[in-house]
């Protein structure tokens, strides 16, 4: 039996302009309202498959690594690890998570494998015990970035993942330490070799979409992130995915959205594709 369960890391307050490309203030602040700052709320929101006596975890969020300057700089909000706390909170230790995928190492999805902040001392590997996934193309990216996004990666936490003798570098959609069930789709329009990873389910497939569909109002085509590298590669992607998970009756699920855990993708009349069947959340979801 395999069970899905959304569980919250540390939360940030990002500008809203940033999140939303092109599209106006106009438009995005009816979405997501914005602070007098101009930031809006975000998730950094992970996924915990559990099955077969195993536990597989999705992410893990920006986590608590940042010293106090930069962490006020990326707007994050909790002191703590909040994956941790949450973690515990279903009776789980760090190693108890036999597997960890993360998309791709940015630090709001990567920054979790690091234990917290503390002045003097050198961060550490949280999940002590898991293999980790990673694509060969965004393991090449954070090796080798480039000026515009060399800064959204985390140098100490690389050279932690070569010394561990977990990493896994994957290529093709699937992989064995995975197995039955997992597939993996590729975009490169976020950042080369984001890693999306669809999970079978019964009433069909949940696909963790990470920065390709950060939340639901990202499904609407047009919008993308002021982040994204290839913008007009993304929609591309974003169009091909969501094609393809409505005809198999696909779902969502998106790391960003403050509120929003799960969908179910969806197609107006007017060939619009948009969120629908939204879940706050997902506990012990059952396949």
């Amino acid at each position: 039996m395999r069970t899905l369960t959304s569980i919250l890391g540390n939360s940030q307050r990002l500008d809203g302009g940033a999140m939303f490309g092109n599209a106006p203030k106009a438009l995005w602040q009816r979405w997501i309202p914005p602070d007098e700052q101009n930031r809006i709320p975000l998730a950094c929101r992970c996924l915990l498959v559990e099955e077969d006596g195993r536990r597989i975890l999705f992410e893990t969020g920006i986590g608590a690594f940042f010293e106090p300057k930069r962490k006020d700089r990326f707007g994050v909000v909790e002191d703590g690890h909040v994956l941790l706390d949450n973690l515990a909170g279903l009776g789980l230790r760090p190693d108890d998570i036999d597997v960890v995928v993360l998309s791709h190492l940015h630090f709001d999805h990567a920054g979790g494998m690091l234990t917290p902040y503390a002045p003097d001392e050198a961060p550490r590997l949280v999940f002590d015990k898991a293999q980790i996934l990673v694509s060969q193309a965004a393991w090449d990216r954070a090796l080798h970035p480039h000026a515009r996004d060399r800064a959204s990666f985390i140098p100490p936490l690389h050279d932690l993942l070569q010394d561990s003798g977990r990493l896994v570098v994957v290529e093709g959609e699937t992989h064995p330490v995975l197995g039955d069930g997992y597939r993996f789709h590729y975009s490169d329009g976020h950042t080369p070799g984001l890693m999306l990873t669809e999970v079978a389910m019964p009433d069909g497939p949940v696909v963790f979409a990470g920065d390709l569909i950060p939340g639901a109002p990202w499904v609407h085509l047009p919008i993308t992130m002021g982040y994204d590298r290839y913008p007009e590669m993304l929609i591309d992607e974003k169009r091909a995915l969501l094609t393809d998970l409505i005809a198999r009756s696909g779902r969502l699920l998106f790391t960003h959205d403050h509120d929003c855990a799960l969908a179910r993708v969806a197609r107006d009349e007017r060939g619009k594709f948009f969120a629908d069947d939204k879940r706050a959340t997902i506990e012990a979801l059952a396949a």
